[in-house]
């Protein structure tokens, strides 16, 4: 008895061998090829247009492929491959796809030529290791033994795709100092700059040229509790309380009956009292 007589039959086409294969190589280089005339500082930007007319212009690989609707499986991995990329790195999203897309390409062509894909691969992870090796042993440089204008010249490289790339100059400086500032040296010597510890605090009403970096401080983003508030205060103390200091109230289920109200009114000036002497106590 069949499959089909059984009632186990999936209404569809099954493709599988070559033909998936070069399915797979034509998705991914499509999109490679989509990202390939926006790579590096002279990229060209991609004017998009989604489905309610909003236009995106930028260069940026990220934010190109979250504006694309793939739908090809292959083609989505490599999407997800640029989502990781930004997340983990911040840069290198249209490299990594474009990479990518030309390995896969170059392993079909070995597939084809009745190479095993286990022994390409195989031979993919070892190039890798040696790739590795041979940058650690001959490209990389520590960044302490980079100059400040070096540093300058990267930061400048990898906002030139980004929304801030017009005030680089600008953004380059804040970057770079901020993450100087912030340098820790482990008990073996080696030196961290952990970006979590970069707060960015971002306000309305003014020119992202008017940013500017707090250095040797901590900036947070709080309003003001009343208008009557100063705006501005120098010099001024900064006290860390681990309490709030709302208008003392009495604990839950105690009860108190009262039959004046001149009371109620003494009751309800104790507890503003009890808030004031906690402030002055503070303060003194």
């Amino acid at each position: 008895m069949s499959a089909r007589d059984l009632g186990l039959s999936l209404q569809g086409e099954r493709t599988s061998g070559a033909d998936v294969r070069s399915a797979n190589v034509t998705a991914v280089m499509s999109l490679a090829n989509i990202l390939k005339s926006s790579l590096g500082p002279q990229g060209l930007d991609k004017m998009l247009v989604d489905d309610i007319g909003e236009v995106t212009i930028t260069n940026d690989g990220a934010t190109i492929l979250k504006q694309l609707e793939v739908e090809h499986p292959a083609a989505k991995v490599l999407v997800e491959l640029a989502n990781l990329q930004d997340t983990e790195v911040g840069d290198g999203t249209t490299s990594v796809v474009i990479v990518a897309a030309e390995l896969i390409k170059r392993a079909n062509e070995l597939v084809k030529n009745n190479i095993h894909p286990t022994t390409i691969i195989s031979g993919y992870r070892l190039a890798m290791r040696e790739a590795i090796k041979y940058i650690q042993a001959n490209l990389s440089v520590p960044v302490d033994a980079l100059e400040q204008d070096v540093l300058l010249s990267i930061a400048k490289t990898t906002l030139s795709s980004k929304f801030v790339g017009v005030d680089s100059d600008l953004f380059a400086k804040i970057v770079v100092d901020a993450m100087k500032s912030v340098k820790i040296v482990n008990p073996d010597g080696k030196a961290k700059y952990p970006v979590s510890q970069v707060n960015i605090i971002k306000s309305h009403g003014q020119s992202s040229s008017e940013s500017v970096l707090v250095a040797g401080g901590y900036a947070i983003q709080m309003a003001r509790a009343s208008q009557e508030m100063p705006t501005h205060v120098t010099p001024a103390k900064i006290a860390l309380l681990d309490f709030d200091l709302k208008k003392h109230r009495m604990s839950m289920g105690v009860n108190i009956v009262i039959d004046d109200p001149q009371e109620l009114e003494r009751v309800r000036q104790k507890e503003m009292d009890l808030t004031k002497e906690k402030i002055k106590k503070i303060i003194d």
